[in-house]
């Protein structure tokens, strides 16, 4: 399995999404200004026990990596830190209501994203050291969503829950040579956001924040390798701006 060049991916791709989320959200407030007052869509929505939808979003991710006692035994190592880097996702919406204000709601995506690690060295002449990692995740998220009483066909909402991820790029990683620091393919995360709904005839266009905390180390420990010593363990974070089609 080749490595995936997720760079390449997000310039030639992201621009397109973002570009077609801009024409989306125009043609949504033209559509509520021609709405105007008095428009309930939100009823026939109400009616419905579930329904489905697709999401488009785009993500910034990166690492909070944890220094371990051996980081102050190293000759070679001054400082670790992370670098963000860009992505997207897509995925399929599944909600269910509980009640006129809650949802259950199941969003397996499909996200790319790149992260890295830097190692600054104590040598003045040395370059830092760069750990970067492209990844293709298939994510499986669980959210609890409470909503706002509605208000001219718009509710504000929050939600909160968990999500697995595991890195299907990671095959071609573990090829790679012994001297790079290696990231486990597996990972648990608690995430919370909030994002709004509106109502029109046909469908439900919620856009939505989230922001993703890994809770699992995600660091595969090799005592030979002095960038994985130096390291207790490696968390993941993320931020996504979401758009939701829904109906």
């Amino acid at each position: 399995m080749q490595v995936v060049n997720l760079r390449n991916i997000v310039t030639l791709h992201g621009y397109k999404i973002t570009l077609i989320c801009l024409l989306l959200v125009s043609s949504i407030s033209a559509q509520a200004q021609i709405g105007g007052k008095g428009n309930y869509n939100f009823f026939e929505f109400q009616q419905k026990p579930y329904y489905f939808g697709i999401t488009l979003a785009m993500n910034n991710s990166s690492f909070t990596p944890f220094r371990s006692e051996e980081f102050l035994y190293s000759d070679s190592i001054q400082a670790v830190q992370a670098l963000r880097g860009p992505g997207f996702n897509l995925g399929i919406v599944t909600n269910l209501k509980i009640g006129d204000y809650f949802d259950f709601r199941f969003l397996p995506t499909l996200s790319f994203g790149e992260r890295k690690l830097v190692y600054d060295q104590t040598r003045r002449d040395a370059q830092p050291n760069q750990r970067s990692v492209e990844s293709v995740f298939v994510e499986m998220p669980f959210h609890f969503r409470y909503k706002s009483a509605p208000y001219k066909d718009k509710r504000l909402f929050v939600l909160a829950g968990v999500k697995y991820s595991f890195d299907v790029a990671s095959d071609s990683r573990a090829r790679q040579a012994e001297s790079l620091v290696k990231i486990s393919p597996h990972d648990f995360a608690l995430e919370y956001g909030a994002g709004v709904q509106f109502f029109f005839p046909y469908f439900i266009f919620s856009p939505e924040i989230k922001f993703s905390h890994g809770i699992g180390n995600t660091l595969i420990f090799n005592p030979g390798l002095e960038e994985s010593t130096v390291l207790e363990k490696v968390l993941s974070r993320a931020f996504t701006l979401s758009f939701h089609f829904e109906g």
